[in-house]
């Protein structure tokens, strides 16, 4: 088990801290306190937000203290057992990396010392956690890309950047699920909507699930988008081992 910090934040609120350094293994056990504790079985607690290396737990102190909650995560924790999280859901993302959709995708590649073709497999070839969403609705912070291909974010942020732009920031790469500014570098576009308000669910993933990129040419983008619009795309989820 690993040795919780608590760090409180003002008098309803705490933040547990698991580790300094970002892995799977420590994602998943905050993940399994943010489930034990949104599920009611804890007095007080009125939410729980993950990140990558902690959660922050909101708390009524009418009706619970911090040294009981304390105590609470702590026996949370101890019953946590890795062997539970064999199994993981892989949303199968399409995304067009031609043309229009990737105007940094040759920076990307002079910068990796690559080809375009070898950025787009290496960035295809493997499944990204998402540890976290935030930033806009439905944005997914992903790990685990290849070092190969990690670049400096744009000295100059775009004013705006379309729905569904796929880009990489420094070591990280992720989904813009709406039109915003930002200096991520773009290499690829999907017609998928991580967030549509229209929705039951608003947003399409979760924190815990996987993104898997496959890369579709245009003409296929452009048929999914019009299913997209329609309502009749049905984003492909698989169910695997870790």
């Amino acid at each position: 088990m690993v040795e919780l910090k608590f760090l409180p934040c003002g008098d309803s609120a705490v933040t547990v801290w698991f580790s300094e350094k970002m892995s799977e293994s420590v994602n998943r056990q905050i993940r399994f306190l943010a489930a034990e504790l949104e599920s009611g079985k804890v007095k007080g607690v009125r939410e729980c937000v993950p990140t990558f290396c902690s959660a922050t737990v909101y708390f009524d102190p009418f009706k619970t203290s911090l040294k009981k909650l304390k105590k609470s995560i702590t026996k949370i924790i101890s019953c946590y057992k890795e062997e539970g999280a064999a199994k993981k859901r892989v949303f199968l993302i399409p995304v067009c990396y031609e043309g229009e959709f990737s105007p940094d995708l040759e920076d990307v590649a002079k910068h990796s010392g690559l080809t375009a073709e070898e950025v787009i497999k290496i960035h295809s070839g493997r499944d990204y956690l998402i540890y976290m969403l935030g930033f806009l609705p439905g944005f997914p912070y992903l790990g685990g890309m290849d070092e190969r291909i990690a670049t400096p974010r744009l000295d100059t942020p775009r004013t705006s950047i379309p729905a569904g732009a796929v880009g990489i920031g420094g070591e990280q790469t992720g989904i813009y699920p709406l039109a915003s500014p930002g200096g991520w570098r773009l290499i690829g576009r999907t017609p998928i909507r991580p967030y549509d308000p229209k929705r039951k669910e608003p947003i399409l993933y979760k924190a815990g699930d996987y993104i898997r990129f496959c890369p579709v040419k245009k003409e296929e983008y452009e048929k999914i988008e019009k299913e997209v619009q329609s309502g009749t795309y049905t984003v492909e989820i698989k169910e695997e081992s870790v």
